[in-house]
């Protein structure tokens, strides 16, 4: 299975703006092997500028992603905003490529945008989920709870200072 419905034939396209529409459901993430989503309702949308020597393609996701968070393992719906440009140029590859521009053989007439979707959302996404109630405060529940209890206390007073940083100090 190759994502047909995210293959574009472009050769037949006339040269102008052409817009396309995708679902990004769960499926379409299981298929990369993707299974941090919990719940997907993305929207994928792709506008094609085709002109005489090449393609300019601009990717834009909007929607919602299902997560659970790192800390809590609360589930909660992080927004998922995103977009990317990419130029489609005709000839062969070259390593110093950037990578906003993708190479493809010359007579090539459909282009598979799939994984550019995927990479789109899956870097937009924080390193660390964190649920939005424990930033503001308002997420209470046994997890949280037990880390408050383990926080290392802060014990020591101003006054006892390490003579060590009193000596660094003093040759700034």
């Amino acid at each position: 299975m190759e994502l047909r419905e995210f293959t574009i034939p472009f050769v037949g396209l006339k040269e102008g703006k052409h817009n396309f529409s995708f679902a990004l459901e769960n499926k379409f993430f299981e298929y990369f092997e993707y299974e941090d989503f919990h719940k997907t309702e993305l929207e994928g949308k792709l506008t094609l500028h085709k002109k005489a020597s090449f393609l300019e393609l601009h990717f834009d996701v909007r929607g919602k992603v299902l997560l659970s968070c790192d800390v809590s393992t609360e589930l909660f719906n992080h927004t998922v905003e995103t977009n990317f440009d990419l130029i489609v140029k005709f000839g062969t590859s070259n390593d110093a490529d950037p990578d906003e521009i993708l190479m493809i053989p010359e007579g090539s007439y459909q282009i598979n945008v799939a994984q550019h979707f995927y990479e789109m959302v899956v870097l937009s996404l924080p390193l660390k989920k964190v649920h939005p109630g424990i930033r503001n405060g308002t997420l209470k529940n046994d997890i949280l709870s037990k880390l408050e209890q383990l926080a290392p206390q802060n014990k020591k007073s101003d006054t006892h200072k390490d003579p060590r940083w009193e000596k660094l100090k003093s040759l700034l």
